[in-house]
């Protein structure tokens, strides 16, 4: 009877043990998934902070419909790329890795392209050459080579997520910002929001033009800093 209980005893340990691990992974998974997610919205904002993919920022945030395009087309290939890439990551040979990356990254932009050009023909002739042009930014490719091919595929989704976002933020403010100043009104998608009496009849033209684009930014760059909002790890 003693030797039984003795063994019982033994048994009970080690069979909560496996469930408080498996509790553990989970937390570690989840905790892991959306601090990446933050990360990629605050820490390392990709033009705040990382300062990258300024040519299409440059470019199409005259206006917040732009802004929203470029930056819904950039998280659908972020998002799409970053998952197939960390999904093929231990089967890709590192010498052609860059290649592989550019097909895939290459593959989603097509995909992307002809669903904006069948259904929205008019933000596809807005944006122009720097849609077809998200194969190459800087953010999609960088985030491949650096986070995509070294992490599993939750974290690397959270990833791509976090820096869709942090660059959608990025673009609806910059534009948000020049639209307002350089037509004194706000539209969306072809439908007017508001107009500002005064500044509707002389807008500041100055503020559509790139210079205007490089005055938001650094503006923006230096309020954020200032007030401890971002800043570098």
């Amino acid at each position: 009877m003693n030797d039984w209980k003795d063994k019982g005893n033994c048994q009970e340990p080690q069979t909560g043990h496996p469930q408080k691990q498996h509790v553990k992974g989970n937390k570690r998974g989840d905790s892991g998934f959306w601090k990446e997610l933050v990360k990629g919205i605050i820490v390392v904002n990709p033009v705040f902070i990382l300062i990258l993919g300024l040519c299409p920022v440059l470019a199409i945030t005259n206006s917040i419909t732009n802004a929203l395009g470029m930056s819904a087309g950039v998280i659908f290939v972020l998002l799409g790329s970053n998952i197939i890439i960390s999904s093929i990551r231990k089967v890709t040979p590192s010498m052609v890795r860059i290649p592989v990356f550019i097909v895939v990254i290459a593959t989603f932009v097509t995909i992307l392209s002809l669903v904006v050009e069948a259904y929205v023909p008019a933000l596809y002739k807005s944006l122009g050459i720097y849609l077809p042009l998200i194969v190459v930014n800087c953010i999609v490719l960088g985030r491949a080579e650096a986070f995509a091919s070294k992490n599993p595929v939750l974290l690397s989704a959270s990833d791509a997520i976090g820096e869709g976002i942090g660059f959608a933020i990025a673009l609806v403010v910059i534009a948000f910002v020049r639209e307002i100043m350089g037509t004194g009104k706000l539209e969306i998608f072809g439908r007017e929001l508001f107009k500002l009496p005064g500044l509707s009849e002389h807008p500041l033209i100055f503020f559509i033009s790139p210079a205007g684009a490089f005055l938001v930014i650094g503006v923006t760059m230096a309020i954020l800093r200032l007030a401890g909002v971002m800043k570098y790890e």
